[in-house]
């Protein structure tokens, strides 16, 4: 049932290969000696050229591109990651990776704000382990209360995904909460719970800095 969250080292090997530059000095019998040391000796201080620095490459910084997710502020417990962007306002949303007792990655929470109008007020984007069962779905619990059930929306090899949506009274909770606990049942022991906590510390603050994103 664990998930560990990982990624696997990129090896470079970068081979470094610098033109080795040899000088011929040829004399003919007639030079004297005077003349080969000479030779010999701005032979010695002879280097090789340069390269010029256009032919270089002096890199990137790696996250910077468009595309790519950064951390952009610790709020609390929770982290406010963003979305580079070429224009424009960069898309953030509140991200929690939650645990087992053990210490082991087992899920991890996104959540995001929506456009007003609506009967959710927010999303959100909860991942578990393959080896969930599915027809159990997803419990969401704050602070000791019966808590509300929602559906797993697919699996793929990164897990599977229960999308949310939150009303306005759920947000109030979380805000007004100090602890939610997230309830998955395990495919190969379907009488067992596993329950995750999510800390509320700082959601508050996190939520209002979030994005509204359309859903």
């Amino acid at each position: 049932m664990t998930r560990t969250f990982s990624t696997l080292p990129l090896i470079a090997l970068l081979a470094l290969a610098s033109p080795v530059v040899a000088q011929d000095a040829t004399t003919d019998e007639t030079t004297t000696s005077e003349e080969q040391g000479a030779q010999a000796e701005q032979g010695s201080e002879a280097q090789p050229e340069a390269q010029d620095d256009g032919q270089l490459s002096l890199g990137s910084e790696v996250g910077d591109e468009p595309g790519s997710t950064y951390v952009k502020e610790e709020v609390g417990d929770w982290q406010l990651q963003c979305i580079r962007v070429q224009e424009g306002e960069e898309p953030c949303h509140l991200y929690q990776l939650l645990s087992d007792e053990d210490g082991n990655a087992v899920a991890e929470v996104s959540m995001f704000r929506l456009p007003e109008g609506g009967q959710a007020v927010a999303g959100a984007t909860v991942i578990v382990p393959l080896e969930t069962l599915l027809p159990a779905q997803l419990t969401i619990a704050v602070d000791g209360s019966q808590g509300k059930r929602y559906p797993y929306s697919f699996c793929n090899r990164v897990g599977c995904y229960a999308r949310i949506g939150l009303t306005a009274q759920d947000v109030t909770s979380f805000k007004r909460g100090a602890k939610a606990t997230i309830t998955v049942v395990p495919f190969a022991a379907p009488d067992q719970k596993v329950e995750l906590a999510m800390s509320l510390s700082g959601f508050t603050d996190g939520f209002e800095k979030a994005s509204v994103i359309e859903n």
